[in-house]
């Protein structure tokens, strides 16, 4: 089974990378863990939220939810701490709030459980790959286990912080599952089959990449990536968000140089830093981003029978008022000790 890595940003100069490779192969609908678990232990330390990801994510989905850091489920190329239990509390809980919960109140609730990953494993750590610069910050694997890295300084009061590290790539991932199931229409790989870039996307400016019809520099990579990344960009971005890449994308980029002649770059992200010009390259990005999320949106009514702006409207309502604390007292709240007993 082909392992995919989906690259969120580039590490150059200090900065970081996700990386993900892309799945190959249909996802199994079938159960591959029993729900019969072993009995919990209501005084463990951990019993809270054993309980409860028995409760809302291997009885209903058949999941594994490992927040115990597996070493037979980590690479052991790269020195991996594990998820603190505090973020893995908060972690679940989110999950299953602006993802699962999504799914089931949007398509069904059986969805998820035919089509999700069987296992989400969460790692304290991202993975440090000195190599070639970079810093894995997730790992899907074929369609079937979903690792989560950087879990221990994730910041649950900023719900792009949420979305950048961890939800868009659950959608990305999850996007995938489904077109390997039913393909998407191959129309959508002829439309910017000139400009994408295999090897030197992770060098492209974002802006420029909207300006060509992309909504992310790792969309510009290859034709199923950006159907991905379409479908994540579009549910995941807020309106001012995607009405600013649609700005973006109507303008022409220059790549901008210093007093001595030589191309700016972003001290963080190592990108080049580009400034706002006439857009004479002949490409409407933004009517190319609109067409393509119009083909999305077709495949998901054709192919699944569900709704995309629907699907949208929920994760944006969700993610904006979302209150952490009361969706922490679904693990705090359950009773330990004597009291689970009774």
């Amino acid at each position: 089974m082909k392992a995919y890595k989906y690259i969120l940003e580039t590490l150059v100069a200090g900065a970081l990378v996700l990386s993900f490779s892309s799945c190959e192969e249909k996802l199994d609908p079938e159960s591959i863990f029993s729900t019969e678990s072993a009995k919990l232990d209501p005084f463990s330390a951990s019993y809270q939220l054993d309980k409860f990801c028995e409760d809302n994510y291997l009885k209903p989905y058949n999941l594994q939810f490992r927040y115990k850091m597996q070493d037979v489920g980590a690479d052991m190329d790269y020195n991996l701490v594990p998820a603190a239990y505090d973020k893995s509390v908060d972690l679940a809980v989110l999950t299953k709030y602006l993802w699962f919960d999504v799914y089931d109140k949007v398509v069904s609730a059986d969805f998820l459980k035919l089509y999700g990953p069987r296992i989400i494993h969460l790692i304290g750590s991202p993975a440090y790959n000195p190599a070639n610069g970079t810093m894995i910050l997730g790992l899907a694997e074929g369609g079937l286990k979903v690792s989560l890295f950087r879990v221990n300084t994730m910041n649950v009061n900023s719900f792009e912080d949420l979305n950048e590290f961890y939800f868009k790539t659950m959608h990305h991932e999850f996007a995938h599952i489904l077109h390997q199931t039913k393909t998407y229409p191959k129309e959508f790989d002829q439309i910017s089959t000139t400009y994408y870039d295999p090897m030197g996307w992770q060098e492209r400016n974002n802006n420029v990449c909207a300006s060509l019809g992309f909504t992310s520099d790792y969309a510009s990579s290859e034709a199923r990536e950006d159907f991905a990344e379409t479908i994540a960009n579009y549910i995941t971005k807020t309106d001012a968000q995607w009405n600013q890449l649609l700005e973006d994308a109507e303008s022409g980029w220059q790549q901008q140089y210093d007093d001595n002649g030589l191309p700016v770059t972003d001290d963080f992200t190592g990108k080049p830093v580009c400034d706002p010009v006439e857009d004479y390259d002949g490409v409407d990005g933004r009517s190319i981003i609109l067409q393509k999320v119009e083909i999305a949106r077709q495949w998901f009514k054709d192919a699944w029978n569900m709704d995309l702006d629907a699907l949208r409207a929920e994760v944006q309502t969700r993610q904006l008022n979302y209150d952490i604390e009361a969706l922490r007292e679904q693990v705090y709240g359950i009773p330990t000790g004597a009291d689970a007993q009774n």
